[in-house]
């Protein structure tokens, strides 16, 4: 069989830097031209693919919580109510999220990553004719079910088409949606649900789905696993319920009145969390590898990132409510200025591989952790009589570190992964990625109430906005111990920075 030229320099590029073994990859080629690599001068094609698929993940899930209100009158029901609906999404993305390195490696990452956008888009257009509460229910559960697929598949892609030497360029552009999107959804929510119906947040969808899966059935190149591991049915049944019980639970927390079911869920979670723990001790091939939290650069990026997610989870929760209930700013005042995070963001992305390449991983992580949670905690001291250029400018510093931290985090945790084990980490990460995100909702919410039961009230004060902005930041402050741990060459490969 005769291989194409495009591919040639991948190929040499996996096989000189140990990604597959030389005959692994002759042998997949010859088996499957599809699975031929892209070259890296494709990688930023590739990278904005991705990165629009999720995308349309993350501002659904945000312009939504807009929406509610609107829902809930037009299906008679109480606005409290509608919350099943963000949560019946988060329980698909908690059962399914693991099982979807599995399906990559049997099927292919691009026929799942495809698949995975049509059943979003199916899930969407269904939404949008939904009538009642049930019905929203069950649709956003099989947005869910899309959703939960594009999270990680989509990283693996990357990672499986990217030379390492673009690696870090390629993870900045995939970071943006994830950090630009809870920033955009409320101000683009509340313009569709003042100006349009509510139900165009969902058919806007269908259009950027199927030109995703023309894109995808484009560039996209087919990667298989040649000998799947099982499918693990009892894994994925006490992990689904492990960490459905966990977001249903931390999500809870945030509900007034709801507590007491919030802690039955978490314990519940936590509990089957336990057996799963036991389960996959006795397993070569659990559906969530623990055996991974033994490569250090993988082990530390996980630990690090989740405590930087908290914040981050916490921030888009926090931000617009104080603009709006403690400085009285409109819904469209306080999406205008949250947008900062995203012009940070956006700066960061042309600079994060020179930084890297700069002062290596460990250096730029402890120091962008410490100045992404100090802009954060400034955050916390607004007030009113602030200047709004000089709020601005601190949220979009903030922006800038904060998404530089998880462009290093997510390239760094796959410095020593093999190339076998690939999907399985990229289903652990995005795993430990969303239970963070919402823990850090949790923790915010937690910190307002603990706040506002000093002072007796029934409305957070700036006080008690200080208060949750400053405990949020010290966690992620916390990931500077173990920033340091990193090797000072960690990521020496993938930055090209010499010690």
């Amino acid at each position: 069989m005769r291989l194409r030229r495009r591919g040639l320099a991948s190929i040499n590029s996996e096989i000189r830097d140990g990604i597959m073994p030389a005959a692994d990859t002759i042998a997949r080629v010859a088996k499957d031209p599809d699975a031929l690599p892209h070259t890296p001068s494709n990688y930023r094609i590739t990278a904005l693919i991705i990165a629009c698929a999720l995308f349309m993940e993350q501002m659904d899930s945000t312009v939504l919580a807009t929406a509610l209100p609107t829902m809930a009158r037009d299906f008679g029901v109480p606005a409290t109510s509608m919350s099943s609906a963000l949560t019946s999404y988060l329980l698909a993305l908690a059962i399914f999220i693991p099982a979807s390195g599995r399906l990559a490696d049997r099927f292919g990452s691009r026929t799942i990553f495809r698949a995975a956008i049509l059943i979003f888009v199916g899930g969407s257009m269904l939404c949008g004719q939904a009538t009642s509460l049930p019905f929203m229910m069950v649709a956003r559960f099989l947005q869910g079910l899309g959703g939960a697929m594009m999270i990680p598949i989509g990283r693996l892609v990357l990672l499986r088409s990217v030379a390492k030497e673009d690696m870090v360029q390629a993870m900045s552009w995939l970071i943006m949606p994830a950090l630009i999107g809870p920033i955009l959804g409320p101000p683009v929510g509340g313009a569709i649900v003042t100006y349009l119906d509510w139900r165009w947040i969902f058919y806007l969808n269908v259009p950027i789905g199927l030109l995703g899966v023309i894109l995808v059935t484009r560039f996209i190149g087919e990667v298989r696993e040649d000998k799947p591991a099982r499918f693990d049915v009892p894994g994925f049944i006490l992990s689904g319920v492990s960490l459905g019980c966990l977001l249903f639970g931390f999500e809870m927390t945030s509900r007034t009145g709801e507590l007491s079911r919030a802690v039955v869920l978490i314990a519940v979670g936590l509990v089957a969390g336990v057996a799963y723990i036991r389960h996959a001790k006795h397993r070569s091939d659990p559906i969530l590898d623990l055996s991974l939290m033994r490569i250090p650069t993988f082990r530390l990026s996980v630990i690090g990132g989740s405590l930087t997610r908290i914040t981050q989870g916490a921030q888009p929760f926090l931000l617009p409510m104080m603009l709006q209930l403690g400085f009285g700013m409109t819904a469209a005042a306080s999406g205008a200025i949250t947008i900062a995070g995203a012009i940070g963001s956006l700066m960061m992305k042309s600079l994060a591989p020179r930084v890297l390449r700069r002062f290596g991983f460990r250096n730029s992580l402890i120091v962008g952790g410490l100045c992404a949670s100090s802009g954060y905690a400034v955050a916390g001291l607004f007030r009113p009589d602030w200047p709004i250029p000089v709020i601005f400018g601190v949220l979009m510093i903030s922006g800038f570190f904060m998404s530089f931290q998880f462009s290093a985090y997510n390239t760094i945790a796959y410095d020593e992964i093999p190339s076998s084990r690939m999907s399985s980490a990229t289903s652990f990460y995005a795993t430990f990625q969303q239970l963070m995100l919402s823990l850090g909702i949790c923790v915010g919410a937690a910190s307002l109430h603990v706040g506002m039961l000093g002072t007796g009230a029934t409305r957070p004060a700036l006080a008690d906005f200080t208060l949750a902005f400053l405990v949020v930041t010290a966690v992620s402050a916390s990931a500077t111990i173990w920033n340091r741990r990193f090797a000072v060459d960690a990521g020496a490969e993938l930055s090209g920075h010499r010690a």
